[in-house]
């Protein structure tokens, strides 16, 4: 557990997930928002898996968040904290409560608490163990017990949320939680208030769906006389049809998102801008998030989930990827696709790779972008040969720009070649698409592909001339 110094005024956040699964979408926007708002003010960012249902608690659950986690490139202090080994302290504070009479033992059994609480729903009134005021001297020795903790009856709990405002909470609505299992076991109110105070945590930023368990928590943060965090309950993502978020919705983990084929930066500029907003700026780079986040700019109401916008967000980062990047985390996608690279073919892709970007909105779209690179000689297409050209005067065409193109000074970069060809075009006083469309077919047997001086680069001499000379045969 790191140690927090009272003193110490800076701001501390922290990321709690449950590890009984991947690390959900909306579970990456928290953690996102949380180490946005410590990192952008030299604070601290701690990771603490809640651990302490062992029965769902599974260790590759915690290594596919901390992976997800790393991919998005969210860095935390120290170590991550287990909750579940924190659980000696959380006993401790429930007996100080209990010493200070601001808990109780309740020895009900199963079928005794739903007989009372049966009751108090029948009456509407606030459920309440019996045993809150009774006697202790009367109490069972042997019997087992939990301890609830002796939540005020009259009047409210506000809490001063930094996104949802003031809300208050009718005290005769929050009953005597559990704090302590009758197994020993903490309870989840409990063990985040005492570890976030341990942890020195100033901002707890969450999803709203908590913002009941703020009250409760509130309670318990004053009834120990500590300090109450800020809170900042954050609306839920919702799919794009305004329903709750599900898996229909593309309600999946970030490695789903990375086997897409987003990329890390692409993902987190739309989970920034996913409730959040800095003006009209929709392309939010890393630095400038962290110079810019803040509670006041989150939205009051929930976000949609939108993969288009997700897709075109992601598409300026596939833009701006370093060529060579590209090519590396390309590759793996072009060879799931059936492409295995030599080192011909990557040096090809990278060749290509300025005018492939901007035609992927995500690494997923590269072998579609690039395939044209790959085809075998004489092209095939789907493992069939390519159709020969049979239009009058194509073979023709192509001859003349085997020609023209045979200048190994030309091959310099696209630009050179794209004014050899018009330059062709206008020595045979014809159109362009008279040279240009037999040399596309030639060159990609109809694939999608760039320009025609980039395909010609891209491809590079030797394959372009060898393919343009296979349809003249």
């Amino acid at each position: 557990m790191p140690n927090a110094d009272p003193n110490a005024q800076a701001v501390v956040t922290r990321f709690a997930p449950s590890p009984t699964g991947y690390l959900h979408i909306g579970g990456a926007r928290t953690a996102l928002f949380n180490w946005l708002f410590a990192r952008g003010r030299g604070g601290k960012f701690y990771l603490r898996i809640e651990d302490t249902d062992r029965e769902r608690h599974t260790e590759a659950a915690v290594e596919a968040i901390i992976e997800g986690l790393e991919w998005l490139g969210l860095d935390w202090d120290g170590e991550p904290v287990s909750q579940y080994a924190q659980r000696e302290r959380h006993a401790a504070v429930a007996k100080q409560l209990l010493d200070e009479g601001k808990a109780y033992r309740c020895y009900l059994t199963p079928d005794e608490l739903n007989e009372v609480r049966e009751k108090a729903k029948a009456e509407g009134v606030r459920f309440e163990s019996p045993w809150r005021d009774a006697d202790p001297a009367t109490a069972p020795a042997d019997k087992p017990f939990a301890v609830r903790f002796r939540a005020p009856r009259e009047g409210s709990t506000t809490i001063s949320d930094a996104v949802q405002d003031t809300v208050s909470f009718p005290n005769s609505a929050l009953d005597d939680l559990i704090i302590l299992r009758s197994d020993g076991g903490p309870t989840y109110n409990l063990a985040v208030v005492v570890d976030d105070h341990d942890m020195g945590v100033t901002h707890v930023i969450r999803g709203d769906d908590h913002l009941n368990n703020a009250a409760r928590q509130k309670q318990i943060y004053e009834a120990l006389g500590w300090a109450v965090p800020v809170f900042a309950h954050v609306p839920l993502i919702h799919g794009a049809d305004g329903a709750k978020l599900s898996k229909r919705h593309g309600a999946l983990g970030v490695e789903a998102y990375r086997d897409m084929g987003y990329l890390a930066d692409g993902l987190a500029n739309y989970l920034i801008r996913l409730g959040w907003s800095h003006g009209d700026d929709e392309i939010i780079p890393r630095d400038k998030a962290l110079e810019w986040f803040d509670l006041d700019h989150i939205n009051k109401a929930p976000a949609r989930l939108d993969l288009d916008k997700l897709a075109h967000i992601n598409a300026h980062y596939m833009a701006a990827l370093d060529d060579r990047v590209f090519t590396e985390r390309a590759a793996p996608f072009l060879e799931k696709a059936g492409i295995v690279l030599d080192t011909d073919d990557r040096e090809r892709l990278e060749r290509a790779a300025p005018f492939l970007k901007a035609r992927c909105s995500s690494l997923a779209d590269a072998p579609d972008a690039a395939g044209f690179l790959f085809l075998k000689r004489p092209l095939q297409i789907d493992g069939k040969a390519a159709k020969p050209l049979r239009k009058e005067g194509a073979a023709d065409m192509l001859a003349a720009a085997a020609d023209a193109l045979g200048d190994e000074a030309l091959w310099a970069g696209p630009e050179t070649l794209d004014s050899r060809l018009q330059a062709l075009a206008a020595e045979k006083d014809v159109g362009f698409g008279a040279i240009g469309a037999p040399l596309r077919a030639a060159l990609t047997g109809g694939r999608p592909s760039p320009g025609m001086g980039e395909v010609l680069y891209s491809l590079g001499r030797v394959e372009a001339l060898a393919r343009i000379r296979d349809q003249i045969d």
